[in-house]
C-alpha cells in the first residue's frame, strides 16, 4: 500500500509562522515556528486548512472546529485530545476536570503531559486547559501566545468562563513571540 503524501507549509498568523504537516487529509502536525513561509501548495485540502487558520485568526473561532487530525500518540493521550476539542472556543477547563471526564480523577498531571505532547496545537486546543484557579500554566509556544488565544477566542465569544485572572499572562498587544 503506498504511503499518504505529505504535504508541509506555514500560514502566517499574528502569533508568527503556524507550521503544518498533512498526511492522507489529516492535520498530523501544527506548530508554531520561527523561519521562512512556506505557501500551502496547489492541493485543495492544504488550501483549504490555510484558509480555516486564517480565518479562524480574524475572528471566526469555530473556524477550526471538525477539522481531521491524526496526531498520533497513546490511547490515554488520544483520550485527552478528543476531550480538548470538545472545549468551546472562548472556554476553559482545568487539568483537573479534564481528568475527572475522563474518569481518572486523580490524572490531572498526565493530562498535563498529553497537553504538553500534543502535535497538533491550536487545532487540538491544549491552549484552553488550564491550572486549578484558571491558572496559565505552560504551553508549549509560550503563555503569551497562550494568552493571546484565549483573549482572541473570548472576544469572539464574550468571555473565558471566568476562569483566568487578568494578571495570569500579557495582554493580547504584548508581543507573545
Amino acid at each position: 500500500m503506498r504511503e499518504p503524501q505529505e504535504l508541509r507549509f506555514t500560514v502566517d498568523t499574528p502569533l508568527g509562522p503556524l507550521a503544518l504537516v498533512m498526511r492522507g487529509g489529516k492535520v498530523s502536525r501544527a506548530a508554531f515556528r520561527r523561519g521562512p513561509d512556506a505557501p500551502p501548495p496547489a492541493d485543495p485540502a492544504a488550501r483549504a486548512l490555510a484558509a480555516r487558520v486564517r480565518a479562524y485568526f480574524e475572528g471566526e473561532a469555530g473556524a477550526l472546529d471538525g477539522l481531521s487530525v491524526d496526531g498520533g500518540g497513546t490511547p490515554f493521550q488520544r483520550a485527552v485530545w478528543r476531550e480538548l476539542r470538545r472545549i468551546p472556543p472562548g472556554k476553559v477547563r482545568s487539568y483537573g476536570e479534564l481528568a475527572r471526564a475522563l474518569g481518572r480523577p486523580g490524572a490531572a498531571r498526565a493530562v498535563g503531559g498529553a497537553c504538553a505532547r500534543n502535535p497538533v496545537a491550536l487545532l487540538v486546543p491544549c491552549h484552553r486547559a488550564v491550572g486549578t484557579g484558571g491558572a496559565l500554566t505552560g504551553y508549549a509556544f509560550g503563555v503569551g501566545r497562550k494568552r493571546w488565544l484565549l483573549d482572541h477566542e473570548a472576544r469572539g465569544r464574550g468571555r473565558i468562563a471566568g476562569a483566568c485572572s487578568a494578571s495570569a499572562g500579557p495582554s493580547p498587544s504584548s508581543s507573545p513571540r
